[in-house]
């Protein structure tokens, strides 16, 4: 009853505008939404092929590098709850705003960093930046289009650059990286950041606040420092050894943190986590599903990017490069994903997405000392990127479908939350399993953990089409 009183106000209103306005509109606060989402998922990976680089120029050792990578994560996928409930508070577009605003001053400080803790902790102010930022990109989508083709075509862009946006990361990075230096990954963001800012007040409608309850602070800090001491944990066990006194000790810390925040979640009055989405059993799945996906492709985006460049002798431009057989087919079949979507049902087309996921994965389990690029890494870049494309979308209407107006930001963060994580823990194990492989060679120590990491990325990405063929059809197809 309440979604058909929504979509008779919003019919109402639309027949009261002009519609040339409306569609430049339209145009612009969808370019400010796509711009703050590719802009924080660039920083993911654009950092990946300038590590080289910036290990040299601050001294991280090989594992240790890890780190510039997964102190934004954790920061971004740990506070993104809590910057979902901020922009609840104090409306979606002002989070936006303010989080790109923060994001880009932020980059500023990273890219004029001469030793790695400001480095680590400039990406941290960024993770956290993002946090605040990116639960109102889905959320505007939600609520700035109305259910049907017109927001599934915004959903069709928005998930293609979600799926690409990674990608074309690598390719970004290395042509900023081999063309002026690795500081310019960070300086790339002053710009597109500035235009973000101007545009969004302008074009983006403010959304309803929803005042009332308290921040759920403990959640955030138990959540994020568990994470994080998880993390370290991980990698610290992949410098030195499982048998390592300090790594033991974070990882009984780290259990503990995670037992409290998940106790205080179900105590206090507004939690991070709203658990009755988890009420909806395909919602649940997606969810699971993205976080096992996005673990195992930032471990082969990893190890692809140091097997290129410290053991084929790539350049960063032409790492950058490598990428593009990733990027471009991921790009293509997610905006033919709707399409599909349509003609075949949601489950269906995730399917097919993951099995191509998988088929990648494994692939590239079978890369060996004498493997060029041909042969080693471009299937399973062609593969990858076709499966994603036919996976993020179907994911995204199966965790959007029945969403209350109210628990859109928290959906979307949620969602968020579970893409970061996956990246930053994934990571994390996958180095892990890498240092302690590696270690047991001496003859090619690299090929030898990099295929044991890739392994356990597959084992990852099959779990996760295991959990897709047990997601059931929508009773009304979204798309319809």
């Amino acid at each position: 009853m309440s979604t058909h009183a929504v979509r008779d106000q919003s019919s109402t209103t639309t027949t009261t505008r002009e519609p040339a306005p409306s569609r430049l509109h339209a145009f612009f606060a969808l370019a400010a939404i796509l711009g703050t989402q590719l802009m924080l998922l660039l920083d993911a990976t654009v950092v990946n092929v300038a590590l080289p680089g910036i290990g040299t120029h601050l001294g991280f050792s090989p594992t240790g590098m890890s780190w510039v990578l997964n102190v934004y994560t954790l920061a971004f996928g740990g506070l993104l709850l809590l910057g979902s409930r901020i922009g609840d508070l104090i409306g979606r577009r002002t989070a936006l705003v303010w989080g790109v605003a923060a994001f880009t001053l932020a980059s500023i400080a990273g890219g004029v960093a001469n030793d790695s803790t400001t480095l680590l902790v400039a990406r941290g102010f960024q993770g956290a930046a993002a946090a605040l930022a990116a639960p109102s990109t889905l959320a505007l989508i939600a609520t700035s289009f109305r259910e049907g083709s017109e927001r599934n075509r915004a959903l069709s862009v928005f998930s293609a650059i979600s799926g690409a946006g990674s990608a074309v990361g690598l390719t970004v990075g290395g042509m900023l990286t081999d063309w002026g230096s690795w500081r310019w990954v960070f300086f790339v963001n002053i710009p597109v950041g500035i235009a973000i800012v101007l545009l969004a007040p302008r074009f983006i409608k403010e959304t309803e606040r929803h005042r009332g309850g308290r921040f759920d602070i403990a959640g955030a800090l138990t959540g994020t420092l568990g994470m994080a001491s998880l993390v370290y944990a991980f990698i610290r066990v992949g410098e030195s050894s499982w048998s390592d006194t300090r790594a033991l000790t974070t990882f009984v810390i780290a259990v503990a943190l995670l037992a409290s925040f998940l106790v205080n979640e179900t105590r206090v009055e507004r939690p991070l986590v709203v658990l009755r989405l988890f009420a909806d059993r395909n919602r649940a799945l997606a969810y699971a599903v993205m976080l096992l996906l996005v673990a195992g492709m930032f471990g082969t985006f990893y190890f692809s990017t140091q097997y290129l460049q410290t053991f084929l002798g790539y350049s960063p431009l032409k790492t950058g490069f490598a990428f593009l057989p990733l990027a471009g087919p991921l790009f293509l079949a997610a905006r033919i994903a709707p399409h599909a979507l349509a003609r075949f049902g949601a489950k269906r087309v995730a399917a097919v997405g993951s099995s191509l996921t998988l088929v990648g994965a494994v692939w590239i389990t079978q890369l060996s000392a004498s493997d060029g690029y041909a042969q080693g890494i471009l299937p399973t870049l062609i593969l990858m990127g076709v499966g994603m494309g036919w996976t993020v979308m179907p994911l995204n209407t199966f965790i959007l479908s029945g969403v209350e107006p109210k628990d859109a930001g928290s959906a979307s963060g949620l969602l968020q939350t579970m893409q970061q994580v996956g990246g930053s823990l994934g990571l994390s194990v996958l180095v892990t399993v890498f240092g302690t492989v590696s270690r047991r060679h001496t003859q090619n120590p690299f090929i030898h953990g990099a295929t044991a990491a890739f392994t356990l990325s597959a084992v990852f990405t099959g779990i996760a089409l295991a959990l897709v063929l047990s997601l059931r059809q929508p009773r009304v197809q979204v798309l319809n």
